[in-house]
């Protein structure tokens, strides 16, 4: 077992550090240069694409092997927002200062590009299964674009068997057992401490019915198929996220008056002279690379724009245009990151726990309960109480969402019949993560998240000749009303498929 944690922390170390976060942060420059900064340069076209129309176009459904384009959103947003959005703002801003949030925002911008360009290059490489319904993903750009380059078609199988592999052993670990243990640990925490409920099989009952009942819900959404998914994800996901906001609004505005000195603290450690005092925690480089690292990291792991995950979920959408739901990748980035975890970052930096001048955590702070102490102090027990329900909702949409990105990347290995076996699987694992007491599931299935990076940003890189193909091709079409041929599919039927539904008006 030691010998597994030396590798899995070098690993670790790599894939989210040394190569992973320059590899990240540089495809998402490269694809906002490519692209032409479409995440500003199209702030109009893509704001009234997504969210201007939720009330009407959005949640039209013209196709019937596939989602309307704000259900394949929620779907989508399932996995990525998550505890992430909560407890992992908390410990980068403990661990890279008040500075972190400045540099995860310049993730979250370049993240917009690299989703943008994942879900364009999802739809154009997506395909129908035997069920008629659509199938997308990394795999397949990998497999039918980077493939299709002169002597890469057995690199291209290579990457996409590799980045299902990585997606199936993440889904196990980080996208299920661990998020349901910190459900289990945080309602023990919170409603059971005092609560003596006797052992079964040598561990505690009360876990045994945490996860009996987690074991339930998550058997019940799951038998009823992807529809039955985004039908939960379309009432959960807005729900909990406005709930959430609203929560995290009224502690801001209990103490607005310090609104000023915490975005003066965000630029100053991240860009101003404070962010090269060395102080206590070693070298001014030291301090300055720590800062953008836990920002820049919480960015990307929070929004998952890179590892290719959530473009299995858009490309359930119903709209025939690529770039259409690429517009939803950018939409998706800015909840997450912009929105969720910009509320997060004003209730820790306005809790007092963190010193606005110095940058440095107050002695005693916890930063995994830091979040549910600032609610405490404002709203008292009911704040708590808000904050681990609200992660427990994160949690489990979370599982929810990873166990669709599993069942695809089986479906892609096996066919149709495994990934339904995969399903049962994982549904009992959510009892194994209630009776887990091991961080290094969590741990393993961490590295493998950040591995499935390497092989989808591999695809993204590659094919952006592509991608600035596709960007044109719209930009000309609908926003410069050119007269031209529309490129919508890698495949001639699947071409002349889209082609008609756009003459006859559907989206």
């Amino acid at each position: 077992m030691e010998t597994v944690v030396r590798i899995n922390d070098a690993v670790n170390s790599l894939v989210w550090g040394t190569f992973g976060m320059p590899l990240l942060l540089g495809a998402g420059l490269i694809c906002t240069l490519v692209t032409g900064a479409f995440q500003f340069s199209h702030l109009k076209s893509w704001c009234k694409g997504t969210f201007g129309s939720i009330r009407k176009e959005g949640r039209i459904v013209n196709d019937a092997g596939a989602l309307s384009q704000f259900r394949t959103f929620c779907m989508a947003l399932m996995s990525t927002v998550g505890t992430g959005n909560i407890a992992g703002v908390s410990t980068a801003i403990c661990v890279g200062g008040p500075g972190a949030v400045f540099w995860m925002w310049i993730a979250a911008v370049l993240g917009m590009a690299t989703k943008f360009s994942e879900n364009v290059l999802g739809v154009y490489f997506r395909r129908r299964n035997s069920d008629g319904a659509w199938s997308g993903g990394p795999m397949y750009y990998l497999r039918d674009g980077v493939g299709s380059f002169r002597n890469c078609k057995g690199l291209g199988r290579a990457l996409a068997v590799a980045f299902c592999i990585f997606t199936v052993l993440a889904s196990f670990g980080i996208g299920n057992m661990g998020q349901i243990n910190k459900i289990t640990l945080n309602t023990r925490a919170t409603f059971l401490k005092d609560m003596d409920f006797g052992t079964f099989l040598g561990l505690p009952a009360v876990n045994w019915w945490i996860g009996g009942a987690l074991t339930l819900a998550g058997a019940i959404i799951l038998t009823g198929g992807f529809r039955r998914l985004a039908y939960v994800a379309e009432w959960l996901i807005p729900f909990m996220t406005i709930l959430y906001v609203l929560g995290c609004l009224i502690v801001v505005l209990i103490h607005i008056t310090t609104l000023p000195a915490i975005f003066a603290s965000i630029f100053r450690f991240a860009l101003g002279q404070d962010a090269l005092k060395g102080g206590i925690a070693g070298t001014a480089v030291q301090v300055a690379l720590n800062t953008i690292r836990s920002g820049c990291k919480r960015g990307v792991f929070s929004n998952e724009a890179g590892l290719g995950s959530s473009v299995m979920a858009h490309v359930n959408t119903c709209a025939r245009e690529p770039v259409k739901q690429g517009m939803w990748g950018i939409a998706e980035v800015f909840v997450d990151t912009i929105v969720i975890c910009t509320m997060t970052a004003l209730v820790v930096l306005g809790s007092g726990a963190i010193d606005l001048t110095t940058g440095l955590v107050a002695e005693g702070v916890d930063d995994v309960t830091l979040v549910a102490t600032a609610f405490g102090k404002c709203l008292g027990r009911p704040g708590e109480v808000f904050v681990v329900l609200i992660i427990a909702l994160f949690a489990f949409s979370t599982v929810m969402g990873w166990s669709y990105y599993g069942g695809k990347a089986v479906e892609y290995l096996g066919g149709i019949y495994w990934s339904k076996v995969y399903r049962s699987v994982f549904v009992l694992l959510i009892m194994g993560g209630a009776l887990m007491d091991s961080t290094l599931v969590w741990d393993v299935s961490d590295t493998f998240n950040g591995l499935m990076m390497i092989p989808n940003l591999i695809g993204v890189l590659a094919l952006m000749p592509l991608v600035l193909k596709l960007t044109r091709n719209y930009a000309d079409r609908r926003i410069r009303g050119k007269d031209v041929k529309p490129m919508l599919s890698y495949d001639s039927g699947l071409q002349k498929e889209a082609a008609n539904a756009l003459k006859k008006g559907l989206e």
